[in-house]
């Protein structure tokens, strides 16, 4: 028997329909991904998602909204999916590496993103291992010691401000001479002990045959000049890519990966009865509250379009 409606990611998008869903009597299941509560949970402090004038841990956020989500009736389910067949005469089927598939007359896809990696030397053989791309995630484990963080935007600033609370040092390296962050966050990087290497790039990250990050070497984005900076880890927070590889050839996609809406705002996909919500479809914003507000549009939709099959 097939389900009413599935919903993939329990990010802000994910939860926010499943409340919607559950509200309009359709009994959501969410599949929480791999990583439950989405990107937001390895966020320290939000400082921007209206109704916490207090501010409120990016975890801690998440952990609400998926006990408001459950409160009004939805099922989440910790399982990743790892296959899809879509229909467009449905349902549509949801796969997963052990146990029974699961089907559905209606899908909500809000699996988010992924970091974006930097593809210089180093990095797959250091990853984990001094190579990171989740500060709050890792940083505690190099308490005392020098770390580098790569990127301009909201987030490696975030990133480093938190790392200097912990850090030695901590060495932000931005290939341009300004930031692309708010000028909130600007204020307070550079008010700090954090040191800016402005105008580089990483060229390589280095381990010197401990196996471990030891050194990255820096590149001057004006004259080409290469540089060694030591250091214990390095956290890359350059971006992020819609994390929609489980579509690919059954969907259509945009040229950047994310999923293509046929007629916005509505979240309608190029198969009916699929909906897409947040950063997965949202090549531009990726903010949570705009994530949330796809969400709740994903699943009008949804019920909408359920409604005009009776």
């Amino acid at each position: 028997m097939s389900e009413q409606i599935i919903i993939l990611g329990s990010g802000p998008a994910g939860l926010t329909a499943a409340m919607y869903a559950s509200r309009a009597g359709l009994s959501p299941i969410v599949l929480s991904g791999n990583l439950p509560g989405g990107l937001l949970t390895q966020t320290s402090i939000v400082e921007n998602f209206p109704g916490f004038p207090d501010f409120v841990e990016g975890f801690d956020l998440m952990e609400r909204m998926k006990a408001q989500a459950k409160k009004l009736g939805a099922k989440v389910v910790f399982k990743n999916a790892t296959a899809v067949e879509l229909s467009q005469n449905g349902p549509h089927i949801v796969k997963f590496a052990s146990g029974e598939p699961l089907s559905a007359r209606a899908l909500i896809l809000a699996t988010g993103s992924r970091p974006r990696e930097l593809g210089v030397p180093g990095e797959t053989e250091l990853r984990n291992r001094g190579v990171s791309y989740c500060a709050t995630c890792d940083g505690p484990l190099y308490r005392g010691k020098d770390v580098v963080v790569v990127g301009g935007g909201d987030t490696a600033l975030e990133e480093a401000l938190y790392l200097a609370n912990l850090a030695k040092s901590v060495t932000l390296v931005h290939r341009r001479d300004a930031f692309r962050a708010s000028q909130a966050m600007v204020d307070r990087v550079l008010a700090s002990t954090i040191h800016v290497a402005w105008n580089s790039t990483i060229h390589e990250i280095r381990d010197i045959a401990t196996g471990r990050v030891t050194s990255v070497t820096l590149r001057n984005t004006q004259d080409g000049t290469l540089t060694e900076l030591s250091c214990d880890a390095v956290f890359l927070a350059v971006g992020h890519l819609p994390d929609t590889a489980l579509f690919q050839g059954q969907l259509d996609l945009e040229q950047d990966g994310s999923i293509h809406l046929t007629n916005p705002p509505s979240t309608a996909t190029s198969v009916p009865g699929v909906f897409a919500a947040g950063d997965c479809a949202d090549p531009v914003y990726r903010q949570a509250i705009n994530a949330a507000a796809a969400g709740c549009r994903a699943a009008m939709d949804a019920s909408r379009w359920l409604q005009s099959l009776s």
